[in-house]
């Protein structure tokens, strides 16, 4: 169990470092902040002299305990030998073999990564980035969470972006902001991957797209437009949209509805391979053969993605590509050298996922 000061420590650093308070906004008095954490005053003095030392607010004699300006302290710092990055995920699927390619560019010129995982939540992307600023880290490389809601933490960035301190975008950007990306040309291949299966034939395509992020949010769309640009009725497709933070357990509810439906889909196009791994062990579960009865295929390439049984259908994002660029780039920015946006076009990789329909 938290001791009492620690638990005024850290809701009230929150409330600050979220923008509850105004800088140079008075804080409650002792009497009130006793009273709303029922806690001794012994406790609150001992947890406003910690939020002192952090410099989180000031004292005016006589007066009370005032916010701090406390993020005026943030400022480049080409001294320092530390880079953060900020990623959604860290230690699966596709962003392993990321980190170790920013490493490779970034380690022989004598820097090291500072990492931290939002798992797709903007609330622990802002206390990363607190704490990597307090840290004065040389510069950021970040995936933004929940990129294709408006951006939470717009304060931050804007503090970054005036205070000049290098940041990359990878894998999606905020628009708000002008900060270089690495990117790929999400509805442009989602387009091309459904093209391809209409070419053969299928119609009653499902579709199923994480709309949280800015890269669920494009590939929807180009699926959408392969229907439209190829002439066919998009009233035979159907749609799941789902949060990154739903169980599979949730999606796949969703999809029985469909596989139960009078006309159940001919082929699933899924987010990304991850999703495609879990969808098609549902669907042998099911006695459902792949590609026979319904074609799958996903986006990303995962290492694992050609060792499946069948052997996935998918659109390669370059990992390696991405992590060099990224490292190269955030060093180049540190060194006051430009760096402009990346757009990568992912290759289609046909295997043997996906059955040819009789006309």
């Amino acid at each position: 169990m938290k001791s009492d000061y620690i638990k005024v420590v850290e809701t009230l650093k929150n409330e600050i470092t979220f923008g509850n308070y105004e800088v140079n906004q008075k804080l409650p008095t002792e009497d009130e902040l006793m009273h709303r954490f029922k806690v001794t005053r012994y406790a609150v003095r001992k947890a406003l002299t910690e939020l002192q030392n952090e410099h989180l607010i000031y004292k005016v004699q006589g007066s009370g305990m005032y916010i701090q300006d406390w993020n005026k302290k943030w400022q480049a710092n080409p001294q320092s030998k530390t880079i953060g990055l900020i990623c959604t995920h860290i230690a699966d699927y596709i962003f392993p073999k990321i980190i170790a390619q920013i490493d490779s560019e970034i380690e022989p010129q004598g820097y090291s990564l500072l990492l931290a995982n939002t798992h797709n939540y903007p609330q622990t992307e802002r206390s990363s980035l607190i704490k990597m600023l307090d840290s004065q880290v040389a510069g950021l490389i970040v995936e933004p969470s929940e990129s294709a809601k408006p951006c939470q933490n717009a304060d931050i960035y804007r503090r970054i972006e005036k205070s000049k301190i290098p940041l990359l975008f990878i894998n999606a950007e905020y628009p708000e902001f002008n900060f270089p990306a690495i990117v790929n040309s999400d509805r442009e291949s989602e387009n091309e991957l459904t093209t391809y299966l209409l070419q053969q034939n299928h119609r009653r395509i499902l579709g199923i797209f994480q709309t949280d992020d800015l890269q669920g949010v494009e590939r929807m769309k180009g699926f959408i437009a392969a229907y439209q640009e190829n002439n066919v009725n998009l009233a035979s497709s159907n749609l799941i949209m789902y949060s990154s933070h739903d169980s599979f357990s949730v999606i796949s509810k969703k999809i029985d509805i469909y596989l139960n439906s009078p006309e159940p889909p001919t082929a699933i196009a899924c987010y990304h391979d991850e999703l495609a791994v879990l969808v098609i062990d549902k669907l042998k579960k099911l006695k459902i053969k792949i590609p026979q009865d319904i074609s799958v295929v996903g986006f990303d390439n995962y290492d694992s993605s050609a060792y499946l049984n069948p052997s996935l259908t998918t659109m390669n994002y370059q990992r390696t590509s991405v992590g060099q660029e990224a490292g190269k780039g955030i060093l180049a920015l540190i060194n006051g050298k430009k760096f402009a946006s990346v757009v990568h076009h992912p290759e289609m990789k046909l295997r043997d996922s996906v059955a040819t329909l009789k006309q």
